[in-house]
């Protein structure tokens, strides 16, 4: 039921988090007019948790979710992302409270960073390259996770090409430079 998901998530000792499944965010790529990579992030408004502060959108994910349909979902609700753009490459949970309770990142990429819209939960949307993102005051959670979540250069044997996220044997993110290969027939 779409909206369930909202509410906090209360441990045994009385910490809470937002989302009664768990919630989930979209760590959206794409490439800058260099081929270098872009993240969008959206500054939080003052009134919400950690209000003032940049962090990826997302939020609460609903009973009869997967983690990357709430994360879509989200970016789509915070920022006006055209879910049929997004190439989603991975997910991975960037925290586990003792009670249960998961909050996923999920990664993925568009072609050239698009247009977003802002609601009432946002500042400020913005495409800010990799290497600038911890200049910027991070969310707390979402600082802590972000040296797991950057990326790497890679070959583009590795993936699909240039301007590409791709998920690395040991887990981690490299980002595809250079032309994609096509072997011959």
């Amino acid at each position: 039921m779409h909206g369930d998901g909202d509410g906090w998530s209360i441990g045994a000792d009385g910490t809470r988090h937002w989302g009664r499944h768990g919630a989930a965010g979209l760590l959206l790529r794409a490439p800058d007019l260099d081929g270098t990579p872009m993240v969008l992030l959206q500054h939080r408004a003052a009134w919400s948790h950690q209000g003032g502060t940049w962090a990826l959108p997302g939020g609460a994910r609903d009973s009869h979710e997967s983690t990357t349909h709430a994360a879509v979902r989200e970016a789509h609700e915070e920022a006006g992302i055209d879910e049929a753009a997004v190439r989603v490459r991975g997910e991975v949970v960037t925290m586990r409270a003792e009670s249960g309770w998961t909050y996923t990142t999920v990664v993925a990429d568009v072609e050239r960073p698009l247009d977003t819209v802002a609601n009432g939960e946002s500042t400020e949307l913005r495409w800010v390259r990799e290497e600038d993102v911890d200049l910027l005051p991070l969310h707390p959670g979402f600082q802590s996770a972000w040296p797991a979540l950057r990326t790497t250069a890679v070959s583009p044997e590795a993936g699909e090409g240039a301007g590409c996220t791709v998920l690395l044997p040991d887990g981690g993110f490299g980002w595809g430079t250079g032309e994609q290969r096509v072997s011959p027939a």
